[in-house]
């Protein structure tokens, strides 16, 4: 771990699938009052972030229908797709997952959008959710 302060684990984001951006920005940002922060586009989705206090809405619209968010649309259809969560080590918190036998997507942290270190938990072990796991 770094030597950085320890913040604790906390929602960083909640991922929200959608088939366009553009109908739903409206809905939260002058509807709910959240303002937009720019975010780069990532894992072949376009992301349009909205700030809910200390934690994002990321509405995720695929690029391409053979991307995460398009296969997620075709079976699923448009709603939550993930919850990450900021943790103080990632890679401590991969050990403990590791120990306690959930299932990883992610074996090693990569870099994720916004260049973070980012890893995610298979669904079948927390119970029905994709989890994303994040370093500050």
């Amino acid at each position: 771990m770094s030597d950085r302060p320890r913040r604790g684990t906390r929602i960083a984001h909640i991922g929200i699938a959608a088939r366009a951006l553009d109908p739903l920005i409206p809905l939260y940002r002058d509807v709910l009052g959240l303002s937009e922060v720019p975010l780069d586009d990532a894992d072949g989705a376009r992301i349009a972030g909205l700030a809910a206090g200390d934690s994002l809405v990321e509405l995720l619209e695929p690029v391409d229908p053979a991307s995460p968010i398009g296969k997620f649309l075709e079976k699923r259809g448009p709603g939550i797709h993930h919850v990450c969560f900021y943790v103080d080590d990632l890679d401590a918190t991969l050990d403990r997952c590791r120990a306690a036998a959930i299932t990883l997507i992610d074996e090693r942290p990569r870099l994720g959008a916004e260049g973070k270190r980012i890893a995610f938990l298979h669904p079948k072990s927390t119970g029905g959710v994709l989890v994303e796991l994040s370093e500050y």
